[in-house]
């Protein structure tokens, strides 16, 4: 396996297609993928030798406070392989994000043990998650 910090447009198309078996993923378009990577500041994936992406996760982040990872995406032909658990720990130990105070991503209650098991807990001083809809 190797690690890139940067897709092919064939691992674009690749991750898309990641997506698009998804139920949270599953009608974002080509192009929103496309505008989903160009605008995340850290990007990681994982490909087999070949090239081809198996496991993909992006971050927004100030470089300060927060970096908040979304889309932690593993092809299914390659769950229990620890690439998710992988991918999390490159975030937390990405150079560029060595002098961030929170790491926070999103998940459902099913993933709380994945994710806690890595550190994280969803004690976050009575915050709540709060949504606008751009319609």
């Amino acid at each position: 396996m190797n690690i890139v910090e940067q897709l092919t447009e064939q691992q674009i198309v690749q991750l898309h297609e990641l997506y698009s078996h998804e139920w949270w993923s599953s009608s974002r378009t080509l192009e929103q993928t496309k505008n989903c990577i160009s605008g995340s500041q850290i990007i990681i994936g994982i490909t087999e030798m070949s090239g081809n992406l198996i496991g993909f996760t992006r971050v927004l982040t100030d470089y300060t406070f927060k970096a908040l990872m979304f889309d932690v995406i593993i092809h299914q032909d390659h769950r229990n392989e620890n690439i998710g658990s992988k991918l999390i720990n490159l975030v937390k130990t990405h150079p560029k994000l060595k002098n961030v105070v929170h790491f926070e991503l999103y998940c459902l209650p099913e993933l709380f043990e994945f994710y806690k098991k890595h550190g994280f807990n969803n004690d976050v001083g009575g915050m709540q998650l709060m949504r606008y809809t751009n319609a």
